[in-house]
Formats: structure tokens, sequence, C-alpha cells
């Protein structure tokens, strides 16, 4: 995710926290330690609070954390890859492979509202017997209010919508049922999309009537909309693309341009005779290094042309996705990351060979549409 920092690793697995997350803890540190412990332990200082608050909502991003800690440790049982886990203002995301079966779908589902649960009884049990045994009032509720926090949580994500885990569960279900995976994201995902234009709405009438906690429900439904609709996107392209190799998609011929060039050398030996928009930049090897967009030459100023290298201003070989030409087009699409360019290499060994656009792409669906069983 865009704008996450890397904060080290859990299970191995990168763990990443956006720029988000001192706002969530803010929000639930002030709400809890100026609304809801006064209202429950009466009579404290304002430093009691303001301290329980935040020591409160630390325990929570610790309680989002082993949610999605237990979705990637049942993933890395199953032997799916898992990428990333980030912690963000909404709550989690942990990014991983498309499981291979049904129960490896439902395992990994389950899993963080399970956690949730446990976490949420076992908070809730601690304080009360830490009131009753000790008398500590404050550390009780919020021991009490952590718990509870966790119990909704768990059941909020049990809704049956994508991204949701209970959308997962549906999916997995439905895949069991019928053995149709591609029905079953489909059906999920449309789910998602209807959960989050109610709670949009819902946020709305909320904010309407005064409520402005409507705004962060109409957020959640927003943030469900976008992304249960990338969802039923990729539910479409799936099966268009299922068996497809990466030769299949590619065009050709590649036009590059050796990195060492200037720009201005460039502009007029390779950019002006090119016939595409892109150029593939190879090194004194004639290995691919980067790529670079006709657009990003012209806006270099004229008097920087003749010193500045092409590949000082090229995306980098490290922000590319790269592929051999055997590769399964899904599998390789599974390699995007945010923030990649979305082009494709294929490369034979260390020789280029071939490019993969969004337009290639939509030939390979267009043709799936179309009913022909041809790949190429």
């Amino acid at each position: 995710m865009n704008g996450s920092v890397r904060m080290g690793r859990v299970l191995g697995v990168p763990l990443r926290v956006h720029w988000s997350v001192p706002l969530l803890v803010l929000l639930f540190g002030s709400s809890l330690g100026s609304r809801t412990l006064p209202a429950s332990v009466p009579d404290q200082s304002s430093a009691t609070y303001t301290v329980a608050g935040l020591v409160g909502a630390l325990l929570l991003l610790g309680s989002l954390l082993a949610h999605e800690a237990a979705h990637a440790f049942t993933a890395l049982k199953k032997g799916i890859e898992v990428k990333s886990i980030t912690l963000w203002a909404l709550g989690g995301m942990t990014e991983m492979g498309r499981p291979r079966g049904a129960g490896a779908t439902f395992l990994v589902a389950v899993s963080g509202p399970l956690t949730s649960f446990v976490v949420g009884g076992a908070a809730i049990g601690a304080g009360i017997g830490l009131d009753a045994v000790s008398g500590w009032a404050v550390p009780a509720a919020v021991l009490v209010w952590l718990g509870w926090v966790n119990v909704v949580l768990g059941v909020f994500n049990l809704l049956p919508a994508t991204p949701l885990d209970g959308g997962r569960v549906v999916q997995a279900l439905m895949w069991w049922r019928t053995g149709d995976r591609d029905r079953a994201d489909r059906a999920a995902a449309r789910g998602g999309q209807i959960l989050g234009i109610l709670l949009i709405s819902l946020g709305w009438i909320a904010v309407l009537r005064g409520a402005f906690g409507g705004l962060w429900l109409a957020l959640v439904g927003f943030f469900l909309v976008i992304v249960a609709g990338a969802e039923r996107q990729r539910a479409r392209l799936v099966p268009a693309l299922r068996g497809v190799k990466a030769a299949d998609a590619m065009s050709g011929p590649v036009e590059t341009c050796p990195d060492w060039f200037t720009v201005e050398r460039c502009v007029h030996d390779v950019a002006l005779r090119a016939h595409h928009s892109t150029l593939v930049l190879t090194d004194f090897q004639g290995r691919p290094s980067g790529l670079l967009r006709l657009p990003q030459l012209a806006r270099i100023p004229a008097e920087q042309r003749q010193t500045l290298r092409v590949r000082d201003v090229a995306t980098a070989l490290s922000h590319i996705t790269t592929c051999a030409p055997d590769d399964l087009l899904e599998d390789v699409l599974e390699k995007l990351r945010p923030g990649m360019d979305p082009r494709i290499l294929v490369t034979d060994g260390q020789h280029l060979v071939g490019i993969i656009t969004a337009r290639d792409i939509s030939r390979i669906v267009q043709r799936h549409t179309l009913g022909g069983t041809e790949n190429q």
C-alpha cells in the first residue's frame, strides 16, 4: 500500500505501517480516554484517562496485528506465499497469493476472526478478573473495552462480503459446493459492493442526523466498494487468462535504447524513429535495465538533455515485473505490486523477447469474450 513504511517482520513476513495508523491510535485513544472510561470509571484524573486511552489504543493496534498474523500463519502452513502485512487506519491487510483449494481459502479466512474472538474473550475475562481481585478499575475497564472491540471486529469481518473475511468464507463454501471458483469470486465481490453502498448510505444518514461518527462508516463503505469492484474485475479476468502463457500474450519486437545514452542522443537516434511510446533500456551486455516512456523524455528541459543519461530518468528494473515465456500469465499478474510499472518484460534467460502491456491483456480478454478458443 502506498504511504506505508516497513517496520520489520512478523513470522518472517514484512510488516508495513501506513501513515494513517497514528490517526487510528489518536482516534480510539481519544474516544476511550474522553468518553468511555469517564463513563465507566468516574472521578479519575485527566492524566489517568489520557494514559489509559493511549494504552488501550496501542493494545487495539496489537490485536489488529494478531488478527492479520493469524491469516499469515495459516496461509504459510498451507503453502501460500505471504507477501506482506500492512496496518492502516481501517485495520489491517495481509497480501498473499491465491489459495489453490476451497479448504485452504476457508481456513485462512476464518483464522483472523477466530483470533479476534479469542483475544476478545481473553481480554474481557482478564478485565473482569482484574477488577474483582485487585480493584484496579481503570486497567480492568481498558481490558473489557479492548475485548468488546475485538468481538465487534470479529463479527464485522464475518459479514459475507469481499474483501472481508466473511466474503472469503462465502467464496470457499460456494467453490466447494459448486466447483466453480470464478462464480464464487464474482458472488463474493458483488456482496462486497452491495455492503459498501449500504454502509456509505447509513454513514451519510448518520451524519445528516448530527452523528459525525457516520463519516467513519461511510469511509469503510467506500473502501469496500473500491476493493470489491477491483475483485469483481479480477474475477472476470481470471477465466480469460487461465492457461495463457506469457509468450501468447506478449507483443514485439520491442524497441530498445542503450541505457548509457544521453537524453538528447536517445531522442534523435531512437525516440524520433520509435513506433511505440515505451522503450526498454539495455545495459552493455544487452540485458534489460529499465523502462522509459516517451512522455518522460518530453518533460526534460532542453538544457539538461546533453548531460542527463536516460537510465537516470527511466523506471528501474527493480520496479518492473519480469517473467519467462512459458510462465502462466495468471501467475505473472500475481507478481504485480502497487507502485510498480504495469508493463511486464518477458525474458528468455537474460535475453529480452517481448513485453506485455494492458492492451495485450485486453486483447486476450476480448478474444475470450468473443468465444475464441485460441490463445494466439
